[in-house]
């Protein structure tokens, strides 16, 4: 498996999406093609509660 290397863009909008936008995060995540899990622990990432 990638190792998922995401760039700095990539994870502030994931974030954003589900932080100020409210969208669950499986709906985030499979729009951006990465798996939910992959959300919660890329680097610098911010930990919020998941509504899947």
């Amino acid at each position: 498996m990638g190792t998922g290397n995401f760039t700095d863009d990539f994870k502030r909008d994931a974030v954003v999406q589900i932080t100020e936008r409210g969208y669950p995060a499986k709906e985030v995540s499979e729009r951006l093609g990465v798996s939910t899990h992959s959300l919660w622990t890329c680097p610098g990432s911010v930990p919020v509660r998941c509504s899947c």
